[in-house]
């Protein structure tokens, strides 16, 4: 029986943040094995707000540098750059020809981010829902990993292959497979370092707020020893009342392989002064390794170069297929 198909992709700003790796990425390493995997740098979505041209393309090479040093294994999993296969802009372009405006005026991130950018917002920020749908349908994917803030654009992805499937698809041939969520599991809302009610985010304009997976040590030891914490003694998880207090367990938790049960037993008599040394301690050990891997795929430019060139004609040979079906289905002649 053939492996189901996931596809998944991280926006290129530079790096990558514990909340991606602990809620996404790792997640992916374990279960690659299980299924054919697409990971690809969503690099077009990154000028969906105002983005620096002249890191867009190292930006990209370091996240799909950081893939290979987080553990995605080719023999698994294919790593592509979305602009580099060109059926997904025509499909988004398709697509957005059969989405309905109201749809897309009821994203959630939509109104978020339109409010924080207020005159400057684009029309792509409004249509990059669709353009997502178009990464995930392109690959007939039959899961896509998501988080809770990523539910309502699954349901738009569904909603608009649904529609595509009824208006111009045959009744036992559907032009689009339908995605369902790759639900992740515990541990896929790593909070701000400043915020413990707020999900850490490459967005927020505080790089103390984050610990990036590429931080060095003595980053890391500044980030953890001035982030919010409270004045209680003892540490526990769940607390409605210390955000920040489960969220740093949490993080422990996850980078150390204990527990929670463990983590709870070994914290519950410690004060901040005890614990954030020994969260730095634990955080600095994990990312090493992945520090010390993405150097040498980085140094090694002709192998990196190599893993995309492939990734792209893979993933261009379903793409321009599912492509074909829909050009197809909607009426459109084909080049002689």
């Amino acid at each position: 029986m053939a492996k189901q198909r996931v596809l998944s992709g991280v926006q290129p700003t530079g790096n990558l943040h514990l909340g991606n790796y602990l809620g996404a990425i790792r997640n992916w390493v374990e279960q690659q094995s299980q299924y054919d995997n697409f990971f690809c740098v969503v690099d077009l979505h990154a000028i969906t707000v105002p983005h620096n041209p002249a890191t867009l393309a190292e930006d990209t090479y370091t996240i799909a540098a950081l893939y290979l040093a987080c553990g995605i294994d080719l023999e698994y999993s294919t790593i592509f750059v979305q602009s580099h296969v060109s059926a997904h802009s025509e499909l988004a372009w398709l697509l957005n020809c059969i989405t309905p405006l109201n749809w897309l005026q009821d994203m959630i991130q939509f109104k978020e981010k339109a409010l924080r950018q207020g005159e400057n917002v684009s029309a792509g920020l409004l249509n990059y829902p669709v353009l997502m749908a178009a990464d995930i349908l392109l690959y007939q994917a039959d899961r896509v990993p998501v988080g809770e803030d990523q539910k309502q654009h699954l349901e738009l992805t569904r909603d608009i292959a649904v529609r595509v499937n009824h208006q111009f698809g045959k009744k036992k041939e559907p032009v689009l497979k339908l995605p369902t969520p790759l639900i992740q599991k515990e541990g896929a809302r790593v909070m701000s370092l400043t915020d413990g009610r707020s999900k850490m985010s490459k967005s927020d304009p505080s790089e103390m707020s984050r610990i990036n997976v590429l931080d060095s040590p003595e980053a890391i030891a500044k980030k953890i020893k001035r982030c919010k914490t409270d004045m209680v003694k003892g540490l526990w998880f769940d607390d409605p009342e210390r955000p920040e207090c489960n969220n740093l367990l949490t993080i422990y938790s996850l980078l150390s392989g204990k527990t929670k049960e463990e983590v709870a037993a070994e914290c519950q008599d410690m004060g901040w002064g005890q614990f954030k040394p020994l969260l730095t301690e634990t955080t600095i050990a994990a990312l090493q390794p992945i520090q010390e891997k993405y150097h040498a795929v980085m140094d090694d430019r002709g192998y990196l170069e190599s893993v995309l060139r492939e990734g792209r004609e893979k993933a261009s040979a379903i793409a321009n297929q599912t492509l074909h079906q829909v050009k197809t289905a909607l009426g459109y002649s084909h080049p002689l």
